[in-house]
């Protein structure tokens, strides 16, 4: 006999529990073996077999030079990021906040377009398990969409609030200077598409080009200088009151986290306000 009614049950009960957890440590090692994990010392495939477009180019640091005295906030180069780039409707890797400085009746109207700042050292890719984002010997920093899950970690490891949750790729997205551009000797849409000429990118490397030669002869300022990310989206007359305190995100996350199937904290909200007068 196999015992009692009782004692079968408790079999029954153990034997099922040992099959959920062979049954877990299996799936778990399949997804696993699925999602390519991010090893001390590990890079990217395509910069390991040499190919271009992940490695870039040799010998140059592409940065932005925006001039805020020159922007009227038409908006014309976030429209040309997302025709060219196919930017999903609501989402965008470039913007331009329209903000309100001052208090009444002492206030003033500023633009401050947004981007990824391609910093020389940035938070976002040590934090990435996958090894799906990177950068280019030319300073871009690149994302692998074949790589990437969607987990968010750069996401929130970006003091910019320049990365993005795609809804349709399910994947990281973000600026990447327009990088199918560049490296065809064009300008970046947003640059290009310009009316004010606010924006001017350039090679830093190169004493000639138009951001070497600004920064040469006008006092620039970055977003967050505190944060040692020390980006490469640079600005002629930005307000103190913006540097740290940048105004609010175009999405909220958390919309675009639970549609990944990630959770994300409530997003926060920044208008900047200075009471005191401006010193730009």
């Amino acid at each position: 006999m196999d015992g009692s009614a009782e004692e079968r049950s408790i079999r029954a009960r153990r034997n099922f529990l040992k099959g959920m957890v062979t049954g877990t440590a299996t799936t778990a090692a399949g997804i696993a073996a699925a999602k390519p994990t991010k090893a001390a010392g590990t890079v990217n495939p395509g910069w390991e077999a040499g190919a271009p477009s992940y490695v870039g180019q040799e010998g140059r640091r592409w940065a932005m030079l925006i001039d805020l005295r020159k922007c009227i906030g038409c908006q014309a180069c976030t429209v040309a990021c997302k025709f060219e780039n196919n930017v999903p409707e609501g989402h965008f890797r470039t913007w331009v906040p329209d903000v309100e400085l001052g208090t009444y009746p002492d206030v003033r109207r500023a633009f401050l377009p947004r981007l990824c700042n391609h910093c020389e050292r940035p938070s976002c890719i040590e934090v990435c398990p996958a090894g799906a984002t990177w950068q280019r010997k030319d300073g871009v920093v690149e994302i692998d969409y074949d790589l990437c899950w969607g987990c968010g970690s750069c996401v929130d490891a970006c003091p910019y609030d320049a990365r993005f949750m795609n809804p349709v790729t399910r994947t990281v997205d973000k600026c990447t200077f327009c990088t199918q551009r560049i490296d065809q000797g064009l300008l970046p849409a947003c640059v290009e598409s310009c009316v004010g000429g606010a924006r001017q990118f350039g090679d830093l490397n190169d004493p000639e080009s138009p951001v070497a030669s600004a920064l040469r002869e006008q006092p620039v300022q970055v977003l967050k200088p505190e944060t040692g990310n020390e980006p490469r989206v640079f600005y002629i007359g930005l307000p103190h009151s913006l540097q740290n305190n940048l105004p609010g995100r175009p999405t909220l996350w958390s919309e675009d986290r639970d549609t990944a199937g990630t959770a994300a904290p409530d997003a926060e909200w920044h208008l900047a306000t200075d009471r005191e007068a401006e010193h730009v």
